[in-house]
């Protein structure tokens, strides 16, 4: 769920087999809630991220995703990310510029929100995982997943 308005709720589904892995739940806003779990390779933390569609205020955007940045930047070196949602943005087909972050598979332009999303990367050193595999053109158009 969302906040009380039942709007911008994201949340997390686990397989059975993993709920007794699972460490923390924490919600940090309706928006971005984080799980963690133990994994054979050490802990893993789950982001499930719903960014603002393109309609809303650069303010509110901006405010998102600096709180994201610093939840991210927080999480301990020694324990792996994963990023996954809706983050709204385009981030295209072409990888100049952000080749170590973007295999140059996606789909269509780059937007300015685009843009945004391939800083974030860029800063704290992830990468767009759905963006590194050759896939079929009518798979193109999907959400991004940081890794």
């Amino acid at each position: 769920m969302g906040g009380k308005k039942r709007s911008d709720g994201v949340g997390i589904f686990v397989a059975e087999k993993w709920a007794d892995s699972v460490v923390t739940v924490k919600r940090h806003n309706g928006r971005v809630p984080i799980l963690k779990i133990v994994l054979d390779s050490g802990l893993l933390n789950v982001l499930t991220v719903y960014d603002s569609h393109s309609g809303k205020l650069n303010e509110e955007k901006e405010s998102f995703w600096n709180e994201l940045f610093h939840l991210v930047s927080c999480i301990p070196q020694n324990e792996m990310d994963v990023l996954a949602g809706d983050m709204n943005r385009h981030v295209g087909s072409s990888n100049v510029g952000y080749d170590g972050m973007h295999g140059g598979y996606g789909y269509g332009a780059r937007n300015a929100d685009g843009t945004k999303i391939l800083e974030f990367a860029d800063r704290l050193n992830l990468v767009i995982c759905t963006r590194l595999f050759i896939k079929q053109k009518s798979k193109l158009v999907t959400c991004s997943w940081f890794c």
